[in-house]
């Protein structure tokens, strides 16, 4: 792009953006002539996809701001109404970042402007509450204004279609078609008035529905200490607790509130290095039973476990086994479903009690939608535990059965690392572990993909490689995906890029069998080292 076409396309931009902030940020970039930082803005726009919109905030059309998001509900409405939703209602969501609740008054009046009914929560809440208020209210769509665990620059916009799970293709294109065949803002309607700001009664109903997570008369005895990590989770988790019956979660207080600049941490995540810290050293204080912590908009649920000499982060897939193992115990009925980036032990717990089971693509927008789904997980600590609730991942009612079942063994006088033991005895050990790399520069992943596919390994840590697939070409039981699959003798490898962050991610998982549970020892030690040297294999066959 020309120099004189680059500015005056960042003209163009300012002279119809509805917000202050961003007109000035980008006046201020064209009057200094700021070439490099306008080509990163308006070479492209953000792309809309399965998981909606995310991006960093600022002016211009690669990054989030309202005139992005008035053209993205511009065409979630257009795309509504040519498929006959024409007067339907959109439920509209939002946590606490900067800009959330500024987007979902835009999206509000995008859609009232183009005749749809459009309701908006009353304040920042949870994304399982809007989740559960799609189908609650009989909505024709929802919104969710979040950005979810990534860092506090960034924001995002999650769609969800009446059946209150995520869109997947072909509709994320049919929305991104719409989405670009809005030539200016000037043809948006967007009215000051007419949408419905809503009150607590779908909360309170959402809060009811979590009373079906737990069994009647079940124990409720296990301490906790909680963090919302500066997010929105506090109050409705709190509160789901009271119903409960559980004692009151002691507060991290220096995240409890929300907060959009998340001040106590690198990354708004519980699985980052140093998230949990002040969670630690608040249960080192009270030493309470287990930590739970939840991400920004409490769809992630994090747990923590007291060792012998300090505390320990279960992994998403250790958290997955414990809940399936608790479900399966309660004489659960239905089909258990994970992603494929998730532990395959979740398959030999379904199988074991004669329950179907099936693997989705990874994202919740896949495993919602699996027939008959009775629970559903995904080891990036994402849990869906009640899905004629929520169709989606729910870090609330996933507190709440990881919190009632630690309860039960509390009475027996064991914890759920006791628990882990005995699963890894009737099982096999399934120890999983990660290579994630975050990047500034997208062609290294494109690159360390390519390298993969034309030179794949053919030995990770001295096992063979028994089945390496490229799954851009769709297996039998999955659609096409951008990832590879390598199949060793009791070790499994996926290789994929993030689709919400810029990450290469590797998934590791070695099954070793433990006769009895003085094995377990000698099993872990051994598995540890399996992970550590794949790793190291696979970061250099991938050049990473």
């Amino acid at each position: 792009m020309h120099d004189d076409e680059l500015i005056a396309r960042a003209k163009a931009w300012l002279a119809e953006d509805p917000d202050a902030e961003t007109r000035d940020e980008l006046a201020k970039l064209i009057d200094a002539q700021d070439l490099p930082e306008l080509t990163a803005r308006f070479t492209g726009t953000l792309q809309f996809g399965t998981a909606g919109l995310r991006g960093e905030l600022g002016a211009g059309p690669m990054r989030m701001n309202r005139s992005v998001v008035i053209r993205a509900a511009a065409g979630l409405a257009a795309y509504l109404k040519s498929t006959g939703r024409t007067d339907g209602l959109v439920v509209i969501g939002y946590d606490a970042r900067h800009k959330s609740a500024d987007f979902a008054q835009d999206t509000a009046a995008v859609m009232t402007g183009a005749g749809l009914r459009a309701a908006v929560l009353p304040r920042p809440l949870p994304t399982p509450v809007l989740a559960f208020a799609i189908r609650h209210l009989g909505a024709v769509a929802g919104v969710e204004v979040t950005a979810s665990h990534n860092p506090p620059r960034d924001n995002g916009y999650k769609v969800y279609l009446g059946d209150g799970s995520q869109i997947v293709p072909p509709t994320d294109a049919e929305i991104a078609a719409e989405i670009d065949a809005v030539r200016t803002l000037n043809d948006v309607p967007r009215p000051e008035s007419g949408w419905e700001t809503l009150d607590d009664t779908v909360l309170n109903a959402y809060l009811a529905r979590t009373d079906a997570v737990l069994a009647p008369g079940s124990p409720r005895t296990a301490r906790t200490v909680y963090t919302p990590m500066h997010g929105v989770g506090r109050d409705t988790l709190l509160a789901a607790f009271a119903r409960a019956g559980f004692p009151a979660p002691t507060l991290v207080a220096e995240q409890a509130g929300p907060d959009p600049d998340f001040p106590t941490v690198a990354f708004p995540n519980p699985e980052e290095p140093g998230a949990m810290d002040l969670a630690f050293a608040k249960a080192r204080e009270t030493s309470p039973d287990l930590i739970i912590a939840n991400d920004p908009d409490a769809d992630r649920c994090a747990a923590a476990v007291p060792t012998a000499d300090r505390w320990r982060m279960l992994r998403g897939d250790e958290v997955g086994a414990l809940l399936a193992t608790h479900l399966v115990r309660r004489g659960a009925q239905g089909t258990f479903a994970e992603s494929i980036v998730s532990s395959s032990l979740l398959g030999r717990i379904a199988e074991k009690a004669n329950l179907p089971y099936e693997e989705t693509l990874t994202g919740f927008k896949w495993i919602a939608r699996v027939e008959g789904l009775r629970y559903g997980y995904e080891e990036a600590l994402g849990y869906c535990v009640d899905p004629d609730g929520v169709r989606d991942k729910d870090g609330i009612t996933a507190a709440l059965l990881i919190t009632e079942l630690a309860s039960e063994l509390k009475e027996e006088g064991r914890t759920l690392l006791d628990l882990l033991d005995d699963i890894a005895v009737e099982h096999g050990l399934h120890s999983t572990d990660q290579l994630s790399v975050r990047v500034e520069d997208l062609s290294v992943i494109a690159d360390a993909m390519r390298r993969l596919r034309e030179r794949p390994p053919t030995r990770l840590a001295g096992l063979a490689i028994t089945k390496a697939e490229d799954l851009t070409k769709g297996t039998e039981t999955l659609p096409p995906t951008d990832g590879l699959r390598y199949t060793l003798d009791g070790a499994r490898v996926i290789v994929r890029p993030s689709g919400t962050e810029p990450k290469l991610k590797c998934y590791l998982e070695v099954v070793i069998p433990v006769p009895a549970h003085t094995d377990l020892p000698a099993a872990r030690a051994k598995a540890a080292d399996l992970l550590e040297t794949i790793k190291r294999d696979l970061s250099a066959a991938a050049g990473i």
